[in-house]
């Protein structure tokens, strides 16, 4: 609770101090009705004047107050959901690439998901947090000027009650965060569900494996947990609810055969002590969602500190790239584990340069560092020893690396299309992107209009062609295609190695392609061959041989395929 407190007293202390000071006010005006009440059914005061408009004053604070309370903390606490989640956003695409892929998705989504809101959620319940506690509070003092014996005995049970409640909260949090825990991984059970779905389809054995102990195990576990800590919760208030009229009970029939108690001391504080019941249940019943929303809060500053621990890449702005010349690879490594292998796979050493309007082709087989070459190429991993030059001068820094990153338009194997073309400059922006709309025989299918496509649900080919559409109208000095014509038919294969790249070429772009596709090997200025993470081959390609034209089935427009 009082993390809580302090994290919301950070995003908005003023807010914070009215909120519970207006919820205070309102459980307190609800006590000094029940005072009021009281008095005049015992007889000790009268309908006068001035205890009916203590009366009316008191019923026209109470809503008010408790309104302010309200509207007060939501404002906060939806102020504190989007602070916190675009905090944690930010910090997400200021850690470095490779950590952000050991952490994993699925964690990430559900910090993103269901931490956050389950954080905010509890500021909700603070109105009514306060204005009980307020109650509470507003009744013992009335209690104590009634008997201070009583209240004595009263506050002895509360004790009791306090302490045997606080020892299965505890354990309830245990089990909470063994729920979380779950939940992690359930996330990552509904990644696999949503992406495997035609896997799963055609095989049942795999199906039912798959539901009834990966998925099903995990789902069990998450309900088990979950219903043990809301019946430990359960067990605790009712627990609480039985105290109370054990306290009446004592007060009434035991406590009048050992002191003198006048009935209506009695009857004041057996009132009392009922009307303790609802505002004690409520508060009994929040716990829950401030415990959830304490597992949350901690998960979410574990990532946040796992985050912000490899270094914050995060730079504000950086100037455009300017014209370069050379590019070095100077003995770089790189190591990373490899899921389902027990040595780890190293990168390097890498002694590579490259200059501007090259046309580079990287080949290789599967697994042998070619993706990791280009995310060290284009400085989405950093060089675990040696370095990386940019005209003689080190991208060591993160500054430095960001600006170097601008100088490359990249469409990775894994690569995500966002529907709508952000970062890109406003002058004839439209214009150009139906030009290569048609020109990558998209005009039938995509539009484009304020600069948002009228669809990505296309054929992977296509969505390719889509990404390749981005690239073109970033224009950028250095461009990168890993695997890019793996998904397309032999039309678009033969368009994109025989057109599209001698014409980047020849507008000055230097080039890197991932590629298996031997027979278009002719087109590249250079072959660099990687095994195992090292060069084995850097070398020309022979020219002889004559371009590619594509079989006859698909050398006219009448008889393409196009990949769907």
């Amino acid at each position: 609770m009082a993390d809580l407190i302090r994290f919301f007293l950070k995003h908005s202390r003023k807010a914070m101090i009215f909120s519970l000071f207006a919820g205070i006010l309102s459980g307190a005006s609800n006590a000094a009705l029940l005072a009021v009440i009281n008095s005049v059914l015992k007889g000790s005061g009268t309908h006068t004047g001035t205890v009916i408009w203590i009366f009316m004053a008191l019923c026209l604070v109470l809503p008010v107050s408790r309104f302010v309370s309200e509207l007060l903390l939501n404002k906060l606490g939806q102020g504190a959901l989007y602070s916190l989640r675009m905090e944690l956003c930010s910090q997400i695409l200021s850690a470095p690439l490779r950590h952000l892929e050991q952490i994993s998705a699925a964690r990430l989504i559900a910090a993103l998901t269901e931490d956050v809101p389950n954080i905010t959620n509890a500021i909700l319940v603070m109105p009514l947090f306060c204005i009980n506690m307020a109650v509470v509070i507003g009744c013992l003092i009335y209690m104590s000027w009634l008997s201070w014996v009583l209240l004595m005995v009263v506050m002895v049970f509360m004790a009791i009650g306090i302490v045997t409640y606080q020892l299965p909260i505890i354990k309830a949090q245990k089990v909470f965060r063994l729920a979380r825990q779950d939940s992690d991984a359930m996330q990552e059970h509904f990644r696999a569900l949503t992406q495997g779905t035609k896997e799963l389809k055609m095989h049942s054995e795999r199906r039912c494996e798959f539901l009834n102990e990966i998925l099903g195990m995990t789902a069990v576990s998450f309900r088990k947990n979950n219903i043990a800590a809301t019946t430990i919760y359960s067990a605790a208030s009712s627990w609480g609810q039985t105290l109370v009229f054990v306290v009446i009970g004592l007060i009434v029939f035991t406590l009048p055969k050992f002191e003198h108690i006048n009935g209506l001391t009695l009857t004041g504080y057996a009132i009392a002590l009922l009307y303790l019941m609802t505002p004690l249940q409520v508060i009994m019943n929040m716990i829950p969602s401030i415990g959830r929303a304490n597992v949350a809060l901690n998960k979410v500053r574990e990532l946040g500190f796992s985050l912000t621990s490899q270094g914050d890449e995060n730079v504000p702005e950086v100037s455009p790239p300017a014209p370069w010349r050379t590019l070095e690879f100077q003995s770089v490594t790189h190591t990373y584990f490899r899921e389902g292998e027990l040595n780890n796979f190293v990168i390097g050493p890498l002694d590579l340069s490259f200059v501007v309007g090259e046309m580079v082709f990287i080949t290789g087989g599967n697994g042998m560092g070619k993706t990791t070459l280009a995310k060290l190429l284009t400085g989405l991993y950093i060089p675990e020893q040696g370095g990386i030059y940019l005209d003689g001068q080190s991208i060591n820094s993160n500054e430095k690396r960001e600006r170097y990153r601008q100088y490359f338009s990249v469409i990775f194997a894994d690569f995500y299309l966002f529907n709508r073309l952000m970062g890109l400059p406003d002058r004839d922006l439209n214009d150009d992107a139906k030009k290569y709309l048609a020109q990558l025989k998209l005009s039938d299918k995509v539009s484009i209009q304020d600069r948002t496509l009228s669809t990505v649900d296309l054929s992977h080919g296509q969505r390719k062609r889509l990404a390749l559409l981005t690239a073109y109208l970033e224009d950028r000095p250095i461009y990168l295609f890993d695997e890019w014509a793996a998904d397309q038919d032999p039309y678009f294969k033969n368009i994109f190695y025989a057109q599209l790249l001698p014409d980047l070429k020849a507008k000055g772009k230097t080039i890197f392609v991932i590629t298996h596709d031997d027979r278009y090997y002719h087109v590249a200025d250079r072959i660099i061959k990687l095994e195992d993470g090292c060069v084995v081959s850097d070398r020309r390609p022979a020219h002889e041989q004559a371009p590619f034209q594509g079989d006859e089935d698909v050398a006219t427009p009448a008889a393409r395929v196009t990949t769907r």
